[in-house]
């Protein structure tokens, strides 16, 4: 249970970075279309990032070096990410802020995969994430100290967060090392073993449904504050966490009952109907019962991919796989995500994007379909 600290507070910086930073780009007086590419520089650090940092914690077969390094990105980045409107210097920070907030998070579930081993469960230990954006949400939400309604108090908080993060970092066993099989000394040196067709299936379906939730972590914010006139940013981010929670902590169960792969495809046929509510219910009613959603959407698709890649791929390069999900699939389709959301906000409006959205589940359910018939045969 040593990694749930760094799960605790590193979900203490995500409390910030996801709702927030989107607002603080708008705080900084630049539009939706720019805002996407910012988002899109942001989340486009995440596909090359994970595989640097990686490679490198495969290679010495240690992680804490990364995550320390990866967390003082997010530290160094914050605060002039805040100061300088200028677009070209917002693209070079967000670039950094992108580079170590997305590199972490594949690291720590890797060491995590590793540490607990195929018996573990690594839902109960992700839940201290979850227990930890909720409260951190819901304080934002209350404003006690540091509102988070300009640049400057956004990236303070993920300055005092990542701080925070660091410690909790520093404290993590030495123990917790790469394991090797038998005789093996260093690394895997091919990975050609784990392209099988189900796993190349799992990954389009991981990048389609991050496709369809980029519009949500991208502009949700955006448009409950611009479009429905509703400040409840932190009460709306919270509701999705504490929805989750409940299937973050039986995903166990519910994967060894039902399998990754099936785990996978429930939780993007859940998102069809979350991008439709968003898109055809823009009342407090139905923005409310899309974020409770957000249990199937992610409370349970992200136990179940984060399970299917450790099948699928051996501890020894337990942090590649990691990488591919968080690049592959999730970095490379938000990047386009956010671009392309901001695109559509410009020209059509939130309501637009979020049914234009709804696509991209429908294709990755269709690949389920498809598989399985294949498997089948």
């Amino acid at each position: 249970m040593y990694m749930a600290a760094p799960f605790f507070f590193f979900y203490i910086v995500f409390a910030v970075i996801s709702p927030y930073l989107a607002i603080l780009f708008r705080g900084l007086g630049y539009g939706p279309f720019m805002i996407g590419i910012l988002l899109g520089v942001f989340e486009g650090a995440g596909i090359a990032g994970p595989f640097i940092f990686g490679h490198f914690a495969d290679k010495i077969g240690r992680y804490k070096p990364g995550l320390l390094i990866t967390n003082a990105l997010v530290l160094a980045a914050a605060l002039p990410l805040a100061l300088f409107r200028n677009p070209v210097v917002s693209a070079l920070f967000a670039l950094i802020l992108g580079l170590g907030f997305r590199s972490a998070l594949p690291l720590m579930e890797a060491v995590t995969t590793i540490a607990i081993g195929s018996t573990g469960d690594y839902g109960k230990i992700r839940t201290a994430g979850s227990v930890s954006f909720i409260l951190m949400t819901l304080f934002f939400q209350a404003a006690l100290i540091l509102p988070v309604n300009t640049p400057v108090n956004i990236a303070l908080w993920m300055v005092i967060t990542a701080t925070l993060t660091i410690i909790s970092i520093i404290f993590i066993p030495p123990s917790y090392e790469i394991k090797r099989g038998p005789g093996q000394k260093g690394p895997a040196k091919s990975t050609r073993g784990i392209w099988t067709a189900m796993f190349v299936a799992g990954l389009v379906i991981m990048a389609l449904n991050r496709l369809g939730m980029s519009s949500v972590y991208g502009f949700l914010s955006l448009y409950l504050t611009e479009s429905l006139q509703w400040d409840a940013v932190g009460l709306m981010w919270a509701l999705a966490s504490m929805s989750e929670v409940p299937f973050m902590f039986l995903s166990r169960r519910i994967i060894s009952r039902f399998g990754a792969f099936n785990c996978m495809a429930v939780s993007t046929a859940a998102l069809i109907l979350r991008m439709l509510l968003y898109a055809f219910f823009p009342f407090k009613a139905g923005i409310i019962l899309a974020q409770a959603l957000h249990s199937l959407c992610f409370g349970l698709f992200h136990p179940a991919a984060i399970s299917f890649i450790s099948t699928c791929v051996p501890p020894e390069r337990r942090a590649l796989g990691m990488s591919l999900y968080l690049s592959l699939g999730s970095g490379l389709p938000t990047f386009l995500g956010n671009i392309l959301g901001g695109f559509i906000v410009e020209y059509s409006g939130y309501r637009t994007m979020f049914g234009v959205f709804t696509v991209f589940p429908v294709i990755a359910v269709g690949v389920y379909a498809v598989t399985m018939l294949q498997r089948r045969k």
